[in-house]
């Protein structure tokens, strides 16, 4: 596994706005496996590339998502 700076590590709030979805849903997400996250203590981090590669894999075009690169 690589190490990942802080930068790279997203909040589940911040992963949901990018994706335009609730929290909830990015949990469920988490929770079947479709999006990898690191806990941390109470808390939950997901790596930006594992969103981007989400994101990939949905098939969606145009701007959704490009905010990932963006940020932070």
């Amino acid at each position: 596994m690589t190490a990942q700076t802080p930068s790279a590590l997203m909040t589940v709030a911040e992963v949901a706005l990018v994706m335009r979805l609730s929290k909830a849903t990015v949990y469920r997400l988490m929770q079947a496996g479709e999006i990898p996250a690191v806990r941390f203590g109470r808390s939950y981090r997901v790596p930006k590339s594992a969103v981007s590669a989400y994101i990939a894999r949905s098939g969606l075009t145009g701007n959704e998502g490009s905010e990932v690169s963006n940020r932070h």
